[in-house]
């Protein structure tokens, strides 16, 4: 999720947003990435795993009428029980292979469109193959991160854990504070913030929806903000 939110604050800086297609599709891979991230958090099935599916899928039932229905369906009874681990397990597994074809997409649209600079200008003059010069590079990154996160993984797995969700999921008791990973902390400061549950959900929809209204937005003739004045303190 770093480098998701690192790849999006570059996009929205060197105006990429402007290639409409590859922008939305780039969206929707966010929006994939967080519901497997969210039904990956479920599998351990700790407190926080079980409390914080309970939370998360109790919010459709602020869907006016059909709320309740909806909730009873994603659990697969009337509870969150092991069909709705289930359920989440099956999806975690099946959701990477798509976002792997929308990832192809993606490169497909950035492909025809070419990617950004930070001036914003014209440089199809200036451009090189992309083997050998960019292929060593990536891959010498894609190492260095793999590894990193293989080190991780293999040496001290429990390291990022919280702390709460070592205990088995316990419906009966409930944690003092029910709070998301750090890459849901936005999502978690809106609900909070926001006494209406309904409010709460449409604030926390608009939050990630308003990306793909952002390319509407754009009214200046500079494609980047590096000329804008903020960039220039």
């Amino acid at each position: 999720f770093i480098c998701i939110y690192l790849h999006m604050g570059r996009g929205l800086y060197y105006g990429s947003y402007l290639f409409v297609e590859t922008w939305n599709i780039g969206v929707i891979l966010l929006l994939l990435t967080m519901a497997t991230a969210f039904m990956g958090y479920v599998l351990p099935w700790g407190q926080m795993s079980f409390w914080g599916a309970t939370v998360i899928t109790n919010l459709l039932s602020a869907i006016p009428y059909v709320g309740a229905t909806l909730v009873e369906w994603v659990w697969g009874g009337f509870a969150v029980d092991s069909a709705t681990l289930t359920r989440f397990f099956t999806l975690h597994f099946v959701m990477p292979f798509i976002i792997m074809g929308v990832s192809l997409v993606h490169l497909l649209f950035l492909h025809e469109t070419g990617s950004n600079n930070p001036t914003g200008l014209n440089s199809n003059t200036d451009k090189i193959p992309f083997h050998p010069y960019f292929t060593y590079k990536d891959l010498l990154g894609a190492l260095m991160m793999l590894s990193c996160l293989l080190s991780l993984a293999l040496f001290s797995p429990n390291l990022l854990g919280d702390p709460e969700n070592f205990s088995p999921a316990n419906p009966l008791v409930t944690p003092p504070h029910i709070k998301p990973e750090w890459y849901f902390l936005f999502a978690y400061a809106i609900l909070r913030s926001i006494p209406n549950k309904l409010g709460g959900v449409l604030a926390l929809l608009f939050s990630i929806l308003i990306l793909f209204i952002v390319p509407m937005t754009h009214l200046s003739k500079q494609r980047t903000m590096s000329f804008r004045p903020l960039s220039q303190i």
